[in-house]
């Protein structure tokens, strides 16, 4: 998405978050989540944000009905975040209080950050607790040129999950973000897809739908790790990279197997006017990430698809890579974004789906039997991108905004065989506007505009078509007021 940050008061700046105010900045958010500044931090410094919002969800119900007992009035695009259980309502969605500084006057080169999540969203819902530590980090500034950051912390990584949250200038993620780079775990046991089971349906009032059924928290953009990065200045450009290994388990603080993400990130930015937040520049950047998952297969493995091989039962890894490159422009009150993503392996295809697949409808297999794979996530393929923009308009609090995103879900479908490729494209159009109340307090208005289909689908297909779901799914609305303090 993009990361126009807006003008951070310079303790806020050095204390935490960067607050937002008026002012858009090329941020490096590198060096400023990572790092203190030696002549301005202090040995604690307080600091969080609140964000609460009320949202319309305006998609149809959709009385289509596929399977018998099975009635698919909901499906999650319709339904609002964490809980997937209304289509309107008022939500504190974000609430975090940290702290950070540096060990002055004992050691000024050695610093650290510390931030916790009280809010009911994805970092707390899924793992079933009301706080949720999300950043407790040190880094260790002695070596000039290789900065050691070690601990939980965000991952260098794609600029709209890289910014800081609270500078947001939207409500809500692109499709892209969402779907591709905000991780959902495996579950530790295989679970079935609930729409296959006998007699389960979605009710009216949606109290029985068994969504969210992933058990521990989303990723957040998170991992625990160590890091080695710093920035080089070369006259009005600067450089920075970042080379990161970690768990590759999010913001679960333990490691979930053997294996080490490996994370690697470089911008360079020409530097326009300003220092630190407040600047305005020019910034390019691309980043990798890989590593490798561990899926529990059910007990009957899956039938082939065209040209593909058995998935073994029992647990299996599976490689998981993401990509992308960027830039971004920030200078006299307009700011531009422009972001290309692409992953392969352990694609997100639903809540109600911890396995990553979908099987063909029906009742559950019997022994011995398997149903036919339509769509498989676990070794997939798809990618994205977005553009987003903002204006200020001068001499007033206002700020105008506009995005545009596209995710191409499962790109290789076909290779699956199926009465549909199963391959999925999302594009949404946000339009929206900000007041700047104040330097630390900002509402934020959102229309979503969302077109989401199946192109390859036959229609209809046996059991039900997505197509009769993704078709109603509306505009969204939102108003959303955040405090920085």
């Amino acid at each position: 998405m993009k990361m126009a940050m807006k003008k951070v008061a310079l303790a806020m700046a050095c204390a935490g978050g960067m607050a937002a105010t008026m002012q858009v900045e090329a941020a490096n958010w590198t060096m400023l989540q990572g790092t203190e500044p030696t002549s301005a931090a202090g040995r604690m410094k307080m600091w969080g944000f609140i964000e609460t919002n009320y949202k319309i969800d305006d998609s149809d119900k959709n009385k289509y009905v596929g399977t018998p007992g099975n009635n698919y009035e909901y499906v999650p695009p319709k339904l609002l975040q964490p809980d997937l259980e209304s289509q309107k309502g008022f939500s504190a969605f974000r609430a975090r209080i940290g702290a950070r500084g540096q060990g002055m006057p004992l050691d000024g080169k050695v610093n650290y950050f510390i931030l916790a999540e009280y809010a009911n969203n994805g970092i707390t819902h899924g793992g079933g607790s009301s706080v949720k530590m999300t950043d407790a980090s040190i880094t260790l500034n002695q070596i000039k040129g290789a900065r050691i950051r070690m601990g939980a912390f965000k991952v260098p990584t794609f600029e709209e999950g890289y910014q800081a949250i609270h500078v947001f200038d939207y409500i809500e993620f692109t499709q892209v973000a969402n779907q591709l780079m905000l991780e959902r775990y495996p579950n530790k046991v295989y679970t079935e897809n609930r729409n296959n089971e006998v007699g389960f349906a979605y009710t009216d009032g949606n109290s029985e739908s068994r969504f969210n059924r992933f058990d521990q928290p989303v990723g957040a953009f998170r991992d625990v790790g160590l890091q080695v990065f710093d920035m080089f200045k070369q006259k009005d450009w600067e450089h920075t990279y970042a080379f990161m290994i970690g768990n590759g388990n999010g913001v679960n603080f333990n490691d979930n197997d053997e294996n080490l993400d490996r994370y690697f990130y470089w911008s360079s930015e020409k530097v326009f006017a300003g220092k630190g937040p407040f600047r305005q520049g020019l910034k390019m950047f691309a980043w990798h990430q890989a590593g490798k998952r561990t899926l529990q297969n059910p007990a009957v493995p899956f039938p082939a698809g065209a040209g593909a091989d058995p998935e073994p039962a029992g647990e299996t890894e599976y490689d998981r890579t993401r990509s992308g490159l960027g830039v971004k422009y920030n200078r006299k009150g307009i700011r531009f974004t422009a972001e290309y993503l692409k992953g392969e392996g352990m694609i997100f295809l639903g809540p109600d789906n911890p396995t990553f697949t979908i099987t063909a409808p029906g009742a559950i297999a019997a022994p011995g039997e398997a149903r036919p794979l339509l769509a498989d996530g676990r070794e997939g393929e798809s990618d994205g991108w977005y553009i987003e923009g903002g204006y200020q308009i001068p001499k007033t609090k206002w700020e105008v905004d506009a995005r545009y995103d596209v995710y191409n879900r499962l790109t290789d479908a076909k290779k699956l065989a199926g009465p549909c490729a199963f391959e999925f494209t999302f594009k949404t159009i946000t339009l929206g506007a900000q007041y700047h109340i104040n330097r630390k307090t900002r509402l934020t208005m959102n229309v979503m505009d969302r077109d989401f289909n199946s192109g390859e689908c036959p229609s209809p297909a046996a059991g039900g078509n997505p197509n009769n779901n993704l078709h109603t799914v509306g505009k969204r609305y939102g108003i959303q007021l955040r405090h920085i303090f």
